[in-house]
């Protein structure tokens, strides 16, 4: 199964097709600014802006800003987009795993001619290739859609999680109505989609012990940005930067499937943060 995810997120020449969109949009490609990227490699709801704003509003961003070598592990990380943001941010240790080779590939260069230090692991989050109790904060952002055994990916959470280390999550969840307009950024048919109800999951977090710290359901402020982001692109050319570099012709959907899957109660979007005891 995870072979069919990794395809999904297969392109091709991916970091030599970016910088080319780059240059086409008259940025800079070496040095690199971090926020040139942002078209591209902050695909998740809200953007760059919603990531740091949880920071914020959990106290999180007060924490690493005073913590000596305070570390983030990036699950699911992409091309590395909040990898970079929160290394250029909070001038912190970051580490980015993904299961797309090509993802992590494409990370690496983009990473490198922003002249940042962040180490990226091409990898599953069933089985991580980290040491148990590493990492002081794992930011889960918009993955768990993709991952079938949830219960082996909270365990395996829980395990490289320092004591006293924080799970943030920004995650989709299943609604009420269980269809789904498709294609959605995460998945192209029904096969690697794993939507599951929020009640269902938070059971398998507790049973690994972890306690809840802060809870927010952001269905309506994701209805609203999906909503912005279908009216400002619709009947308009796709700018040279943008989603359809990574996935392709699909793309040209996802703002319109969205915001009908958020309309129609098909899916919910939830920020939380639990805390490993």
């Amino acid at each position: 199964m995870e072979s069919c995810v990794e395809n999904h997120y297969h392109s091709q020449n991916l970091s030599l097709r970016i910088q080319d969109a780059l240059k086409e949009s008259g940025k800079n490609t070496l040095p690199l600014a971090v926020k040139s990227l942002s078209p591209v490699d902050q695909l998740h709801t809200g953007g760059a802006p919603a990531t740091l704003a949880l920071l914020e509003k959990t106290g999180l961003s007060q924490t690493i800003s005073r913590t000596k070598n305070f570390h983030i592990l990036d699950a699911g990380c992409g091309i590395g987009g909040s990898s970079r943001l929160l290394a250029e941010t909070f001038h912190c240790r970051v580490t980015g795993i993904d299961l797309a080779r090509a993802f992590i590939e494409t990370a690496k260069d983009l990473t490198h001619r922003c002249s940042l230090d962040i180490h990226f692991e091409q990898g599953s989050v069933l089985a991580m290739p980290f040491e148990t109790d590493s990492f002081d904060l794992i930011l889960c952002q918009h993955i768990l859609m993709n991952i079938q055994d949830k219960k082996t990916a909270i365990k395996e959470f829980y395990r490289v999680l320092k004591p006293g280390g924080h799970l943030l999550l920004h995650e989709i969840f299943q609604g009420e109505n269980r269809t789904i307009a498709l294609p959605v950024p995460w998945a192209g048919d029904p096969s690697i989609s794993f939507l599951l109800p929020w009640e269902h999951f938070i059971l398998f977090l507790a049973r690994t012990g972890f306690s809840s710290d802060y809870f927010s359901d952001e269905t309506k402020s994701a209805l609203a940005w999906w909503k912005m982001v279908h009216a400002a692109g619709e009947n308009k050319k796709p700018r040279p930067l943008g989603p359809h570099l990574v996935f392709g012709p699909n793309a040209a959907f996802f703002a319109a499937n969205m915001e009908k899957n958020f309309q129609d109660n098909s899916l919910q979007c939830i920020e939380a943060v639990f805390k490993k005891s």
